[in-house]
Formats: structure tokens, C-alpha cells, sequence
């Protein structure tokens, strides 16, 4: 499955940038070797038979601009120039800047060479008045813009692979160092003693005292606790500890598609990152998200994890679907007992009532507790854990050392299923696709109630965090961090995690190469926290 989903993105990200080209440079999109007329204002005093370089402001009317390339703007456009002229030629060459104001199609002309905001351009027929001067600019030729995209875009997303793992070798080598004081001293097996009646029932192929079940226990905390920099050396270890366990190397078991649903759901108590952003952006309430992504969460938490129940029994055996129906009939009740109960608080306005039965717990008290928790607990861990084994005479130095090691084998080993699952996502984002699935999906959207504007997140959340976020953050300082789509896009951040990411860490850690249904699983955990998102800010918000 991830492979067919890998070859889409390539396909889909290229095959949308090359008809994006082929379309523009057919339709003569950026005007290329055609004049504009500009006026042209000299900050130094111009000579007309000197050879010399001017700083001016090139000044393209609103009326000529929109006529030249048939788009809208609302003003007059002013950029910055450098201005060189040479009297023996009726042309001169010009560098203009380009700003954040811009037109799009002055930022993607002056994207062609490679500069983010330098436009090279030649000047003819400069006329010299008393009200200034004038003249006709030609801009540098601009095609096949979406391709170059799609270029920088897989190199640079293959440089950040490379940075996130090696980003990863220090963290790992602190965490898998603590781990192993700990398991040696007996207090993994200790906690997950304590939690085995829990563990029994999502893991039932791992003994309850093998060092995974301790890891993954380790893992699903620091997540629900918001601290990402523990959680994923916890999660790598957990995945290594199940691989010692899987009978059929390279192919997942049950075990690792379950732990990967949970943490593909994203269950954290407090959505640290949105909470952040919304303050930045000066929300009066950036706090009121924890419920909401709550609920998202627990939605992704208990999809994920009754899809992977479920379809862990197939493929069902020929002609005896009805023995696989009345083997799995529980989960089949488990699930329309969830619709139902969804339709119940959606008719009924249950969900309100059942906030306001914890109307005492303040979104900011709730925020305060979590966060002195958080901020304790890695120092609470380290000391504990440490203290532990030197309690119980386990040569604590020598075994975080020993532990420490597998941090770096670990972290280099996750390198190429990084770079190919982070390259393939940016070429799918840089050629346009994102756009065209958008416009597909969109007809569903406005079925739900989803706002339009809000779709983008939705889609992107699954793909990339930092994307995802960029995305958020966009809409909210638009749109605003209070209002009804604000509060969503936030909520959307708290409710899901970066599936493919997940999926390309943790199994790339192992070589699992045959993922089974991991992928549809977490996709259908990323959709039910959506639609929970929406529900419950519709609920309260809308």
C-alpha cells in the first residue's frame, strides 16, 4: 500500500507541474519577451550621455498591468530598481525587487532564476520629461516554472530529511541510555505490570513483560504529554523491541500496526504548537482548543485502534465470509454503537450538556496543570529512572552508555525512508496537486460543513507537521484566531498527527518494507479526528 501511495505522490506532484507548464507557456501566461509601459522615478539626477547606474522606482499603473496580464490588482505597483544605463543602446538592463505586496505573477517571474526577489529586466525608449521619465520594460523569460519547483523542492526536502535524522541521533542517545537503566533495574517491567490489563487487549502477540511493551507504555505517555523529543526514541525502541518478536521479518505484525494507529491519532493533552500560534497571533482564549482537540484525538485514538482490531482478521478465507462476519460481529456492533452514539450528541445537543457539567475545569486551569506537569516530567524521568537503577546497584554510567549506542544505528538507519516518503510529499505539494485535490474534494466539503478555507489544513495535516502548520498559521492570521475557522484549523493541529511521517520513521527503523494495512488504518484515524473536529467546534462554535 505505502508504495502505491509513494508512486502516486510522484506521479501526481510531476504529471500536475508539467501540465501546469505546458498550459501557461501555451497561453503566454507571463507575457515573456513583451513590453509594459512604466514610469520611471530617478532618486539621483539623470544624464543622458553618461554611462551609469541609477537607484530608481519603477512605477507599472494599475490599468497597464491588468491589461498586460489580464489580473486584477487593486493599486498602482512601485518597485524598487537598480538602473543601469548605457547611451550607446537604445536598451538598458535593469535588477528590480520584488516585495511581500507584489502581484504573484511578479513573485513567480522573479522565482525563474532562482532569487527569491530580483527580477532581471531590460528598459527601451526612455523619455526624459519634466514630470520624470517613461519607458517600456521587458521582463526575464518565465516557463516551466512548476518544474523547477518541483526540483528545488525534492532537493530541499532531501536535505531536511537528513537533518531531522541526524537532529535525532543526540535525543536518541539520551533516551535509549535512560531506557536501558531502567530496564535493567526491573522498573520497566514494573509499569507495565501495572498497565498489563490494558496492554493484554491492544497488544495480545507481546508478552506483558517483554522490554517493547515498557517502550511503547513510555511512548504513548511522553505523546499524551506533548513531549515529541522523548516520544519518538521511545516509539523507534518500541518498533526495534517488536521486530524481535515478528516471525516474518520486513512485514508488520499486528502488534506495530495497533502502536502506529495510537500514534497516528495524535493523543496530546495539550496542543502546545496551536495554543502557541494562537497566542502569537493575539487570541483572547488560545487555550479554548484542549477540549476540542480532546475529542478530535479520542476520535482518531478509538478509529485507529478499532480499524486495526478489525482488519487484522482479514483476508477472510474463501467461501466463508459468513464465519469472518460472525467472528468479527462484536466489532461491527462496536462500531455502530460509535455512529449511534454520535447521532445521539448531534440531534440531541447532548454535547453541550455535557461540557457544561465541567464547566469548573477552565480551559486555562486545565492548561496550567498540563503544563507543570510537562515541564517536570523529563527531569522527573531522568531522576527517577537513574535513581532507580542506582538503587537497585545497576552500574547506571556503563548501562546509559551501552544504551546510548543504538541511538546513532538507529537514527542513521531511518535516513533513506525519509528522504524518499519527505521528497515525494514536497513534490506533491510543489507541483500543484495539493490544489487540484482541493477542487475535487470540495463538493464533499460543503456536504459536511467544512469550510472551504479550511480544507487545505485538513488535507495537509496528514503529509507534513511543518506544512500543516504553515498552513494553520496562515489562515488563522487571516481569518483570525477567534473566529469559527481559526478556532478549526487549530483544532484540526491538535486532533491528528503527520501519518506518513510516522510510518516512515518507525518502519524504517525495523526495514519493514510490507506495511499491511497500517497506512488505511491511520488514514482513517486522521479522518474520524477531522470529522470530530468539526463536529465538536461546530457543536460548540458554529
Amino acid at each position: 500500500m505505502l508504495n502505491y501511495v509513494w508512486m502516486s505522490l510522484l506521479f501526481l506532484g510531476i504529471a500536475t507541474a508539467l501540465t501546469t507548464d505546458i498550459i501557461n507557456t501555451a497561453g503566454n501566461k507571463y507575457r515573456n519577451n513583451e513590453p509594459i509601459p512604466v514610469q520611471i522615478n530617478f532618486e539621483d539626477t539623470f544624464i543622458r550621455d553618461e554611462a551609469k547606474s541609477y537607484n530608481v522606482i519603477i512605477k507599472i499603473k494599475q490599468e497597464d498591468y491588468q491589461n498586460f496580464y489580464k489580473e486584477k490588482i487593486n493599486e498602482d505597483i512601485l518597485l524598487n530598481a537598480k538602473l543601469t544605463v548605457n547611451p550607446a543602446e537604445d536598451k538598458n538592463s535593469a535588477i528590480l525587487i520584488v516585495n511581500d505586496g507584489s502581484p504573484e505573477i511578479l513573485k513567480d517571474i522573479a522565482s525563474a532564476s532562482g532569487e527569491d526577489d530580483d527580477i532581471t529586466a531590460v528598459l527601451s525608449s526612455i523619455n526624459i520629461t519634466d514630470n520624470g521619465a517613461s519607458g517600456e520594460i521587458i521582463f526575464e523569460s518565465a516557463s516551466f516554472l512548476k518544474l523547477k519547483d518541483v526540483t528545488n523542492s525534492a532537493i530541499d526536502y532531501a536535505k531536511t530529511a537528513v537533518e531531522i535524522a541526524l537532529g535525532l541521533i543526540g535525543i536518541m542517545a539520551l533516551w535509549l541510555g535512560v531506557m536501558k537503566v531502567a530496564e535493567e533495574a526491573g522498573l520497566i517491567k514494573i509499569i507495565a505490570n501495572w498497565l498489563k490489563p490494558i496492554t493484554k487487549k491492544l497488544f495480545p502477540d507481546v508478552p506483558s513483560d517483554h522490554p517493547a511493551m515498557g517502550s511503547m507504555i513510555m511512548n504513548i505517555s511522553a505523546n499524551m504529554l506533548g513531549l515529541g523529543n522523548a516520544a519518538t526514541p521511545f516509539g523507534l525502541k518500541a518498533m526495534e523491541e517488536l521486530d524481535k518478536l515478528n516471525p516474518n521479518k520486513g512485514t508488520a505484525t499486528n502488534s506495530m500496526v495497533t502502536f502506529l494507529a495510537i500514534n497516528t491519532a495524535g493523543m496530546t493533552l495539550i496542543p502546545a504548537t496551536a495554543i502557541a500560534v494562537r497566542a502569537a497571533a493575539g487570541s483572547t482564549e488560545p487555550a479554548i482548543i484542549i477540549g476540542t482537540s480532546l475529542f478530535g484525538a479520542a476520535c482518531a485514538t478509538i478509529t485507529g485502534i478499532t480499524a486495526a482490531k478489525i482488519a487484522e482478521k482479514f483476508p477472510v478465507i474463501k467461501n466463508d465470509f459468513s464465519g469472518w462476519l460472525k467472528k468479527n460481529l462484536k466489532g461491527f456492533y462496536f462500531l455502530l454503537a460509535l455512529i449511534l452514539l454520535a447521532l445521539i450528541f448531534s440531534l440531541t445537543g447532548a454535547g453541550k450538556i455535557f461540557s457544561q457539567l465541567f464547566d469548573w475545569v477552565t480551559p486555562e486551569t486545565f492548561r496550567d496543570i498540563i503544563n507543570i506537569v510537562s515541564i517536570a516530567a523529563i527531569p522527573f524521568l531522568i531522576f527517577s529512572f537513574i535513581g532507580y537503577g542506582a538503587l537497585k546497584k545497576v552500574k547506571v554510567y556503563e548501562q546509559f552508555v551501552e544504551g546510548a549506542k543504538e541511538g546513532f544505528n538507529i537514527a542513521v538507519r531511518i535516513i533513506p525512508y525519509l528522504v524518499g516518503m519527505l521528497m515525494a510529499i514536497g513534490i506533491f505539494r510543489a507541483g500543484g496537486a495539493m490544489e487540484w485535490l482541493i477542487l475535487i474534494l470540495r463538493p464533499f466539503t460543503d456536504l459536511i460543513g467544512m469550510p472551504a478555507e479550511a480544507l487545505p489544513m485538513a488535507l495537509m495535516r496528514p503529509l507534513s507537521g511543518s506544512g500543516s502548520l504553515g498552513i494553520m498559521a496562515e489562515i488563522i492570521s487571516v481569518h483570525g484566531p477567534d473566529s469559527f475557522i481559526g478556532i478549526l484549523v487549530s483544532t484540526f493541529f491538535g486532533s491528528t498527527e503527520t501519518t506518513f511521517y510516522v510510518l516512515a520513521v518507525y518502519f524504517g527503523a525495523v526495514n519493514i518494507r510490507n506495511t499491511r494495512h497500517a497506512l488505511p488504518v491511520g488514514l482513517l484515524a486522521d479522518a474520524a479526528g477531522l470529522l470530530g473536529a468539526l463536529f465538536i467546534v461546530k457543536l460548540l462554535f458554529g
